[in-house]
């Protein structure tokens, strides 16, 4: 037993040192492998997406969150006491002003008014009778009438005069209640669902209750707020002239309609620090409705002919604000820039970047200062400015694997040796999953060598992953 531990020993030491030779002889080889497969990888142009930088005119907008409002709002009531004969109108209808909505019971209003018009008559009857007695009395001599029953006739003519004074304004009160039973709506508008039916009986004292509510929708407001540091350019767009604003959708960028800043309330909510602000909108197609919560843009100034590039060129770093901008020679060179203005597509750059230049939009990670890049897909035009199209990697790839070819080996050969034998048939095994760049520059390769593209080359793929 004391020799076969022995002999296990032995053979476990021999095993260790023979692996620590081994492990010494070959880290160098596996150590200077890796180092040539970084460095190949390094010499490698980077695939990029790119843009034109451009001169255009941005408008400047202040957003907000706002709720509708309707112009008028009014919730008709009963006037007067009586029971509902009809209702003139359906939920939710249009209304004029005018247009009669309900009709009460007015027999009593209208025997009231009778009433009236015959208490005047008789009144009327009684003053003719007084003016005719005290035109006869003047007529006398003074020593046949006295003077103090002329007085009194002339005072009973006053006092009945007086009293058709009183029946015309009982007149016009009994014609007004009879006017109420007929209910007209007060304004333009739309009506709501109606709170009685026909048949119940309304009081004109009960003020809590209505019968429906009116609405004015088409205008509409808006009632928003803004922070109060952007008040002033507010009140400077409304010196130049009247300010658009668009109401937008939950995702805010659809547009619900569009309207005029109407006015900017006359204090800031000191809790808050904001300043409330209304806008009408003609809500034609009824966009909008009372009490709807929605977005606010307001357009305050409009920043023309600036240079813009897309929003992603722009790259922040230690030393503030950069971008990468492409050079003839298809490299790129790391340039500061002042940025003026940026939204979540273009961003305004003041200083940096002129119009004739192209920036790097994507495919930053192994991007440096003089890295050389291949275009894989066109954004813009040429940066001459004509309008002709700059050659993707597709048309530059024709003749050069190595360019045409750069964005595959990243993507589908990123563990293989970067040797040529190695990458090539990598390619070759990966052919379906080929761009068509790449395709065509390894069939013109390989008729060059004068043998042909395989099978699998020349078949276009079933699902292609990059364009």
């Amino acid at each position: 037993m004391a020799r076969f531990v022995k002999r296990t020993l032995a053979l476990a030491a021999a095993a260790a040192v023979v692996a620590v030779v081994a492990y010494v002889s070959l880290m160098p080889g596996a150590q200077k492998q890796a180092g040539n497969r970084a460095k190949m990888l390094a010499n490698l142009p980077v695939p990029v997406l790119d843009a034109a930088a451009r001169v255009a005119d941005v408008p400047v907008y202040l957003n907000g969150v706002g709720t509708a409002k309707a112009r008028n709002t009014v919730t008709v009531r009963a006037q007067v006491d009586g029971r509902i004969l009809s209702i003139n109108f359906k939920e939710g209808q249009e209304v004029k002003r005018g247009d009669v909505l309900v009709t009460i019971d007015s027999a009593t209003y209208r025997a009231q008014l009778d009433q009236a018009i015959a208490k005047k008559a008789l009144d009327e009857a009684q003053l003719a009778n007084a003016q005719r007695d005290l035109e006869r009395y003047s007529k006398l001599p003074a020593n046949v009438v006295a003077e103090k029953t002329v007085d009194t006739q002339r005072a009973l003519v006053a006092q009945l005069t007086a009293q058709l004074r009183l029946d015309d304004a009982a007149i016009a009160s009994a014609k007004a209640y009879l006017d109420y039973t007929t209910i007209v709506s007060p304004i333009d508008g739309r009506t709501g669902i109606r709170m009685v039916d026909v048949g119940n009986l309304v009081r004109g004292t009960d003020a809590a209750s209505g019968i429906v509510m009116i609405t004015e929708i088409r205008p509409i407001n808006v009632i928003f707020t803004l922070p109060q540091q952007q008040l002033a350019e507010v009140n400077a767009a409304l010196a130049r002239g009247p300010v658009p604003v668009e109401a937008l959708d939950a995702d805010g960028k659809t547009v619900l309609d569009r309207g005029t800043l109407q006015v900017v309330d006359n204090q800031v909510d000191q809790t808050t620090g904001t300043v409330r602000m209304k806008a009408e909108f003609a809500n034609a197609d009824y966009q909008l409705w009372p009490g709807q919560f929605t977005n606010v843009r307001v357009l305050v100034n409009t920043l023309t002919q600036v240079v813009v590039v897309p929003t992603p060129a722009v790259q922040r770093g230690p030393s503030g604000t950069f971008a990468y901008v492409i050079q003839p020679d298809d490299t790129v060179v790391q340039r500061p820039i002042t940025v003026g203005l940026q939204n979540e597509t273009l961003a305004v750059v003041k200083t940096g970047i002129s119009q004739s230049e192209r920036v790097v939009t994507t495919g930053f990670a192994r991007l440096k200062d003089g890295s050389r890049v291949v275009i894989t897909r066109e954004e813009g035009p040429a940066p001459g400015g004509k309008g002709e199209a700059r050659p993707s990697a597709k048309a530059q790839g024709g003749g050069n694997v190595r360019v045409a070819c750069a964005a595959d080996v990243a993507k589908l050969c990123a563990n293989v040796e970067r040797t040529r034998d190695a990458v090539r048939a990598c390619l070759q095994a990966n052919a379906a999953q080929l761009s068509d760049g790449c395709r065509e520059a390894t069939a013109k390769g390989a008729e060059r060598k004068g043998g042909k593209p395989r099978e699998a080359d020349a078949r276009p793929p079933e699902r292609s992953s990059t364009q």
